[in-house]
C-alpha cells in the first residue's frame, strides 16, 4: 500500500484526494496546506466533502515533522511555486519521491528542482501538463512544426479567473515543442517568438489551442479539460510511476507516449526509428 502525503488542497488537490481514496493500492497518510490557510486543523474528509477520516490538515511549517511521523512513499505537491521550492528541498533531502503539479516556475527554479532529484537520489515527476490529452496535443504539435515549418504557429489558452501564472506552464511547454521542431529543420527561433494569447475568465478548467496557419489553409489542434478529475487521474498515474524511480521525469515519461509512437513507426514502416526523422517526433518531451 503506497502511503501518500498531499500538499495543497485547492480545487485540484481536493479532487486528487478523492481519487486516491478510491484506489486499492494507495492511501493518504497526511495532508498539508499553507501555514495561514483556514483549512489547517480541519479533518481532510470534511474538506473534500466526505465523512471524517481522522486525518487533520497541518500547515507546511511542520512539513519535516509530519514527514518523519508519517513516512510517506510519495508526496504530491499542488501548492505555489514559492512553497514547492521550499518543500521540495526538505522532501528530497529526506529521500522521499514526489509529484509536482505546481506551475509558474522559472527555468532556473526548474533546474534547482531537477538537481535535487539527482543529488539526493530521489524521484521527481514535474507535471504542469498532467493530463494524457494535453500530452497527445504536444506530440501532434511537434509533428506539425516539423512537417509545416513554413506555417505560422500561435497558442491560445483559457483558464479560470483565479489561475495566477500567465501564460500557463502547459502553454510554455507547447511553445517549446514548436520551437524544437522548427529548430530541428534549421529555423532560428526561440520559444519566446511563439505568440501565446492568455485569457483568465469565469470557471474554465483549462483549454489550450494551437493554430497553424499557412497561405491557403489553417489547422487547429486543441484540448479542453471539462473536469479536474482528468488532473487527478494523471496524478494517480504519476504516483504509480514514480514510487520506485530515481531521477527527474515528466508526464511523457509517465505515459510512455514516446515509446508508443516509436513502436508504431517501427511496426508500420519496418525501420529503425532511432535513426529517422520520426525519432524526433517521438522524442521525450523535454
Amino acid at each position: 500500500m503506497l502511503k501518500i502525503c498531499l500538499i495543497g488542497l485547492g480545487k485540484t488537490g481536493r479532487e486528487i484526494a478523492k481519487m486516491i481514496f478510491s484506489q486499492r493500492n494507495m492511501k493518504i497518510v497526511s495532508a498539508m496546506c499553507s501555514p495561514g490557510s483556514l483549512k489547517k486543523h480541519i479533518d481532510l474528509g470534511e474538506v473534500i466533502g466526505i465523512q471524517e477520516i481522522g486525518i487533520k490538515i497541518e500547515g507546511t511549517n511542520k512539513l519535516e515533522e509530519i514527514l518523519v511521523l508519517c513516512r510517506p512513499d510519495v508526496v504530491v505537491d499542488f501548492s505555489t511555486p514559492e512553497a514547492t521550492l521550499k518543500n521540495s528541498r526538505i522532501i528530497s533531502q529526506m529521500g522521499i519521491n514526489m509529484i509536482i503539479g505546481t506551475t509558474g516556475f522559472s527555468e532556473g527554479e526548474l533546474d534547482k528542482i531537477k538537481n535535487l532529484a539527482y543529488r539526493n537520489h530521489t524521484g521527481i515527476v514535474y507535471a504542469p501538463n498532467i493530463t494524457l490529452g494535453v500530452n497527445v496535443l504536444m506530440i501532434l504539435t511537434k509533428l506539425a512544426s516539423i512537417l509545416l515549418n513554413n506555417y505560422d504557429f500561435q497558442i491560445s489558452e483559457i483558464h479560470h479567473r483565479e489561475k495566477k501564472d500567465i501564460p500557463s506552464g502547459t502553454a510554455l511547454k507547447i511553445a517549446n515543442e514548436i520551437k524544437d521542431g522548427l529548430v530541428y529543420l534549421g529555423k532560428d527561433i526561440s520559444k519566446e517568438n511563439i505568440p501565446i494569447n492568455s485569457v483568465r475568465a469565469g470557471g474554465v478548467v483549462g483549454k489550450h489551442e494551437v493554430m497553424i496557419v499557412g497561405e491557403n489553409d489553417r489547422i487547429t489542434i486543441s484540448h479542453e479539460s471539462f473536469s479536474r478529475k482528468v488532473f487527478a487521474s494523471g496524478a494517480i498515474h504519476a504516483i504509480n510511476f514514480i514510487q520506485d524511480k530515481i531521477g527527474f521525469y515528466e508526464m511523457s515519461d509517465v505515459l510512455s507516449l514516446s515509446k508508443i509512437i516509436k513502436d508504431l513507426y517501427a511496426h508500420e514502416n519496418n525501420f529503425d526509428a532511432n535513426n529517422n526523422l520520426e525519432n524526433l517526433i517521438a522524442a521525450d518531451i523535454q
